[in-house]
């Protein structure tokens, strides 16, 4: 058994090396989220998973061991709703007005407009629902080592652009190869309320078109796939059914995200989830506050920009404000909190916020704003594996789930999160503290630590 002491933050590149298929951290505070602290315990990571965990584990003989005597050991944290390993704004793109008016969540852009404008549903406008972000992450975004610095292990990500945008995916921010990357490569459908009023006119020009399109997409695939059936189950002296690859994508999709931020976009998008019939998952939700027995009561799981509405910085100073705006933006910060109350599956994501850190800054806030420490470290771990239908793999602390965590020298929801360390598959990473340098073979700063030609 070979122990090897805690090194200090690196700041220049490593070299990538095989990682160790065994690695035990001993003497840790273990916060497993799923269930009680452990005070003082073990974790055993095997082939990428965890093997063991408990206060009287056995470190086996051939681990390569981190000394964990005054860290805590958690779960590693998700982002609910994210662009990482994307590009976030596709070339080419231009920008569209929100249907929504107001704070629409996540305003989508339009994609170029290469065709003649869209005269009806038929031409399926502002529609790329077959795109899958699982066939689109990089491992060079860099983004993806910056969440990483603060203790994010995996996120669900998704092409943002028109109405139905396509289908995102569960990574994981870190690996040798893109496909390495995803854990489920179709997480859901992600849609907006987005119209073609500034992306080159053409159907749907308002809300009330958009609305009526999303509409028509699900009764129509609806019939596509009644009309393959009955093909498919005797197609002798039948026409064969046209190939649509937009219904194709929104059938492949497991659930779809709906846009909801302020109480009227909440309370018409449960109505509309139901009448879709569809498996659903709202984001935005600004005015919870507002809306949670409604939320509660339909059933839907959720989840909450970090985002919170703030005074444009470059705003007229003497402008009067209407009085909702003001208290969305005072109150926003307490939704996660009465969603809590209420016993809401929500999750939290990062909605363009750019700095990583900056989002810890927000969950500050809505701890300040009344949410318990336990709810938000849910929030942004095992709820969100529940949303998605992975907490059979991510999200806590427990034997046979993926190998992702944060090793920190104290509490992990803070302004500046104490990482020490991250295990994303079992692979050790040990985060950057300057801007990161490209290494050898295009690999940057934050790459594995396991030590070149084996351990020491």
């Amino acid at each position: 058994m070979k122990a090897i002491p805690l090194a200090a933050v690196l700041v220049t590149s490593l070299a990538f090396a095989e990682a160790p298929s065994t690695v035990a951290i001993r003497n840790a505070r273990i916060v497993t989220v799923t269930g009680p602290v452990i005070a003082k315990g073990t974790i055993v990571l095997r082939n990428g998973l965890i093997a063991e965990v408990g206060e009287n584990v056995s470190v086996p003989a051939d681990a390569w061991v981190v000394e964990g005597e005054g860290l805590t050991v958690y779960p590693g944290l998700i982002d609910g709703l994210s662009t990482l390993g994307m590009d976030a704004s596709p070339a080419g793109a231009g920008m569209i007005m929100p249907a929504t008016g107001g704070r629409a969540a996540l305003t989508a852009a339009a994609p170029p407009n290469t065709n003649p404008p869209s005269r009806g549903p038929e031409d399926r406008p502002l529609t790329t629902s077959w795109l899958k972000a699982a066939d689109l992450i990089k491992t060079t975004d860099r983004r993806l080592e910056l969440a990483r610095n603060v203790g994010f292990t995996s996120a669900v990500t998704f092409p943002k652009t028109g109405i139905f945008a396509g289908q995102g995916a569960v990574i994981n921010l870190a690996a040798e190869r893109n496909a390495d990357m995803v854990i489920v490569p179709s997480a859901g459908q992600y849609v907006t309320l987005a119209t073609t009023s500034m992306g080159g006119g053409g159907f749907p020009s308002a809300l009330f078109g958009t609305i009526a399109y999303i509409r028509q997409i699900y009764l129509d695939a609806d019939r596509y796939k009644r009309v393959k059936a009955q093909y498919a189950a005797s197609p002798l002296g039948l026409p064969r059914p046209e190939y649509d690859r937009a219904l194709e994508g929104v059938i492949d999709s497991p659930r779809i995200l709906l846009p909801a931020s302020n109480q009227i976009q909440i309370t018409r998008m449960i109505k509309f989830a139901a009448e879709l019939k569809q498996k659903t998952i709202l984001y935005g939700l600004h005015d919870g506050y507002k809306t949670a027995e409604l939320v509660k009561a339909s059933g839907l799981p959720v989840l909450v920009s970090l985002k919170w509405p703030e005074k444009a910085r470059d705003g007229d100073p003497d402008e009067v404000e209407p009085m909702k705006t003001l208290e969305m933006r005072d109150k926003a910060p307490g939704t996660p909190a009465a969603l809590a109350k209420q016993g809401v599956l929500f999750g939290f994501y990062s909605d363009a916020v750019d700095q990583p850190r900056d989002w810890f800054r927000a969950v500050k806030k809505a701890m300040d704003n009344g949410l318990p420490t336990t709810d938000a470290l849910k929030a942004m771990t095992i709820n969100i594996a529940q949303i998605y239908g992975v907490a059979d793999r991510l999200g806590s602390i427990e034997k046979g789930k993926i190998a992702n965590l944060v090793v920190t020298s104290g509490e992990l929801l803070q302004e500046r999160p104490p990482v020490k360390m991250i295990f994303i598959d079992g692979i050790k990473y040990e985060p950057t503290v300057e801007a990161p340098t490209p290494a050898a073979g295009g690999r940057t700063g934050g790459a594995p630590t396991t030590p070149p030609g084996g351990l020491n």
